[in-house]
């Protein structure tokens, strides 16, 4: 799933805007886990393992599937690459506005810039 709207951006950031989600997601995108491996990482009760998991997957960032009684977590490599871009883009906003205010400083400064060593 690849983040196409505003209302995907806003979904990806919140589900990594946690520290525990962002933990479960490194570790579903290097290998496959069942949710009660997971749980057992966390000083927290499983159903709030299971709630992380829950917003991530509602992100589109990982996927559950039913191995007979476990479901196993895998993160969505895919949806990753989505984030990855969205602060891409970002990062070039922010840049282009940094090289116009170097280009404002250079127009207005009557005198060339001169290296002052101690």
């Amino acid at each position: 799933m690849i983040a196409t709207t505003e209302d995907q951006a806003d979904a990806f950031f919140h589900a990594l805007a946690d520290r525990t989600r962002r933990d479960i997601m490194r570790r579903v995108l290097t290998e496959e886990h069942s949710v009660s491996t997971l749980a057992a990482g966390y000083d927290m009760s499983f159903a709030a393992v299971q709630k992380h998991v829950a917003v991530l997957e509602q992100a589109g960032l990982l996927t559950k599937r039913r191995h007979g009684r476990e479901q196993l977590a895998s993160g969505e490599v895919t949806a990753v690459h989505a984030v990855a871009q969205l602060l891409t883009d970002l990062e070039q906003v922010w840049r282009s506005r940094i090289d116009r205010i170097d280009e404002l400083i250079a127009a207005d400064s009557p005198h060339p810039r001169i290296n002052q060593e101690k």
